[in-house]
C-alpha cells in the first residue's frame, strides 16, 4: 500500500546552529560566497581581456573557474536564506532546480577536468601536431559536448526522480541532491538506483579515466625526455593535477555522506563534509592556477597597475583643469 502524501516543500535538519552562532555561520558562509565570486571572476576577466591568453588551455581555465561561479550560486543564496530561518527549507520546486545545477555542476567540473588533461597530452606527447588536433573549432565542440551530454543524462535522471510518490519531506543535508529526495520515495527505486549508478559512470567514471591515461602517457615520455622537458611538463601540469585532486577527494567526502552514518560527528564536521564539493574546489581553483601559472599572474598584475595609472593619471588632469 503506498502512503504518499503530496510534498510541496522539504525541511532541512542539518542547519542546527541557534542563537548567535547562526550568524557567524551565516557571515562566514556569505564572506566564502564573496571569496568564490570575486576570485573565480577576476581569474576570468583576465582570460577574457587578454588576447594572448586566447589559447585552449586558458579557455579550459576559464570555463573551470566558470563553473565554480555556477556551482557555488546552486549552493550558497538557499544556505544563507536557510542559515536565517527558524525552519529551514525549500519548497519541491526549487529543490528540483537545485538537483538539477548541483549535479550538472559536478559533471561538468570532471567534464572540463578531462578536457584538460587531453589538451595537456597532446601538448607534451603530440607537440608538433598540436595545432593541427586543438584547433578553435575542436575546443569550440569539445566544450560543447562537455556541457550538453551531463545536462541530457542529469535530465533523465531528474524525471525518473520527479515521478517518484514521496513519503517523506526531511532532508538530512543542508541542500538538495537526488539521492536525498529519492531515499523519500515510498515506491520501487530500483530503476533510478540503476540509473544512477549508469550516471556515476559516465560522468565521473569515463572522465578520471581519460585523466588516468593522459597522465600514464605523459609519464611516459617524460620518462624519456631531458630534465628541461620534464620540468617544463611538471610545472604545466602541476595546477591541473591539483585541482583534480582537490576535486576528487571532495567528491569522496560526498559520496561518503551517502556510505555511512556520521550522525556521531560533530555538526560542523558534517556540514563540511557535505558542502565540500562546492567549497574548496571554487576557492582553491583561482588559488592554484593564479599562483601556479606565470601567464595568468603577469596579466593579472598588469589589468591592476593599468587602472591605478589610469585612475592617477584621471586624478592629475583634473588638478591640472581645476588651476
Amino acid at each position: 500500500m503506498n502512503n504518499s502524501t503530496p510534498v510541496t516543500m522539504f525541511l532541512f535538519n542539518s542547519y542546527e546552529a541557534s542563537g548567535s552562532i547562526r550568524y557567524l555561520y551565516f557571515a562566514a558562509t556569505l564572506f566564502s560566497y564573496l571569496l568564490i565570486v570575486i576570485s573565480n571572476t577576476v581569474i576570468i576577466t583576465v582570460i577574457a581581456r587578454e588576447k594572448r591568453l586566447h589559447e585552449p588551455m586558458y579557455i579550459f581555465i576559464c570555463n573551470l573557474t566558470l563553473n565554480g561561479v555556477y556551482g557555488s550560486t546552486a549552493f550558497y543564496p538557499n544556505c544563507l536564506a536557510n542559515l536565517l530561518s527558524e525552519t529551514p527549507s525549500i519548497s519541491r520546486i526549487g529543490c528540483l532546480i537545485q538537483v538539477f545545477f548541483m549535479h550538472t555542476y559536478a559533471s561538468f567540473e570532471y567534464s572540463v577536468l578531462a578536457l584538460m588533461a587531453y589538451d595537456r597530452y597532446v601538448s607534451i606527447c603530440l607537440p608538433l601536431r598540436y595545432n593541427s588536433i586543438i584547433t578553435p573549432l575542436k575546443v569550440t565542440q569539445l566544450l560543447m559536448f562537455v556541457y550538453m551530454y551531463p545536462i541530457c543524462i542529469i535530465l533523465i535522471h531528474l524525471i525518473l526522480t520527479i515521478r517518484l510518490p514521496l513519503c517523506g519531506f526531511i532532508i538530512e543535508k543542508v541542500y538538495c541532491d537526488n539521492w536525498s529526495v529519492v531515499r523519500l520515495a515510498c515506491s520501487d527505486v530500483s530503476v533510478n538506483s540503476a540509473f544512477g549508478l549508469l550516471v556515476t559512470v559516465i560522468v565521473m567514471c569515463l572522465p578520471v579515466t581519460v585523466i588516468i591515461y593522459s597522465y600514464i602517457r605523459i609519464l611516459a615520455v617524460c620518462l624519456r625526455s631531458t630534465k628541461e622537458a620534464r620540468a617544463k611538463a611538471l610545472q604545466t601540469c602541476t595546477p591541473h593535477l591539483l585541482s583534480f585532486t582537490n576535486y576528487c577527494i571532495a567528491t569522496f567526502f560526498e559520496v561518503l555522506q551517502h556510505r555511512v552514518d556520521l550522525t556521531n560527528v560533530p555538526y560542523i564536521l558534517r556540514v563540511l563534509a557535505s558542502i565540500d564539493c562546492v567549497f574548496f574546489p571554487p576557492i582553491l581553483n583561482p588559488i592554484i592556477y593564479g599562483v601556479k601559472l606565470q601567464e595568468i599572474r603577469k596579466a593579472a598584475i598588469k589589468i591592476l597597475f593599468r587602472r591605478k595609472n589610469n585612475s592617477v593619471s584621471v586624478r592629475n588632469k583634473e588638478k591640472i583643469l581645476s588651476l
